[in-house]
């Protein structure tokens, strides 16, 4: 199975120039914990990805104001990313070995196009038991 087949299409998606206020509403009205960071344009290249984690930890934590401060001043920009036609098998492989929870899924052109959680393979493998 390729990793298409399972990842979460067109994922929710913030741009860096975002409140940390705003990604945190996003999160909330979408039921989600982390929102893909986009460049805007003629295409939506990933550029990192913010997390609930990332807002605790990086903003609030620090007392920050969430209001003032951007989701560019606290993504994480160092971005692992995988084709979608890539096996769910390396999908996995490169997740355990990165130690993520969410992998950004990108086409042949290296635009957004889905992603892949934890969650999302664990549903897999309660479907093929």
């Amino acid at each position: 199975m390729k990793v298409k087949g399972l990842m979460s299409f067109h994922p929710h998606c913030c741009t860096p120039e975002a409140t940390l206020r705003d990604a945190a509403q996003m999160m909330c009205d979408c039921d989600c914990g982390a929102l893909p960071v986009v460049e805007y344009g003629d295409r939506e290249r990933p550029v990192g990805i913010i997390t609930d984690r990332d807002i605790a930890c990086r903003a609030v934590a620090k007392g920050k104001d969430p209001v003032k401060t951007t989701v560019g001043d606290c993504m994480s920009k160092h971005l692992s990313t995988i084709n979608q036609e890539a096996s769910i098998e390396d999908c996995c492989n490169s997740m355990e070995r990165l130690k993520i929870r969410r992998m950004l899924v990108v086409n042949d052109k290296g635009q957004l196009c889905g992603i892949v959680s934890q969650a999302d393979v664990a549903q897999m493998l309660k479907l093929v038991d």
